[in-house]
C-alpha cells in the first residue's frame, strides 16, 4: 500500500513548482491524495480494518488541514491543485 519511490517522484515532477521543489503544499496534497485512494481501495475489501481505518481518517484531516493552508495562501493554485486531482470543494 506504501509508493512506490518511482511513483513518488513522478507525484513530485508533476507537482512541482519550482526546480528542487519537493515539500510544497501542492507536492503534498497530492501524495497525501494517492495514499488516501489507494487505503480506501483496500478498505472496500476489509471493511473491518479498524487500524486502517483510523489512519486513513487522520490522512484526510491532514491533507484537509493543507487544503485550508493552500486556500488561505494563494486561492488560484488552491483551484489548480483541487481541478488537477479531482477533488471537490
Amino acid at each position: 500500500m506504501e509508493l512506490i519511490k518511482t511513483e513518488k517522484t513522478q507525484i513530485i515532477e508533476t507537482f512541482k513548482t519550482h526546480e528542487g521543489d519537493t515539500g510544497s503544499s501542492e507536492i503534498q496534497i497530492a501524495i497525501l491524495t494517492e495514499r488516501i485512494k489507494r487505503l480506501t481501495g483496500h478498505m472496500s475489501s476489509s471493511r473491518h480494518d479498524f487500524i486502517t481505518q483510523r489512519g486513513l481518517l487522520k490522512l484526510v484531516g491532514q491533507r484537509r488541514r493543507l487544503l485550508k493552508y493552500l486556500a488561505s495562501e494563494n486561492v488560484d493554485r488552491y483551484h489548480l491543485v483541487l481541478s488537477k486531482l479531482g477533488l471537490r470543494k
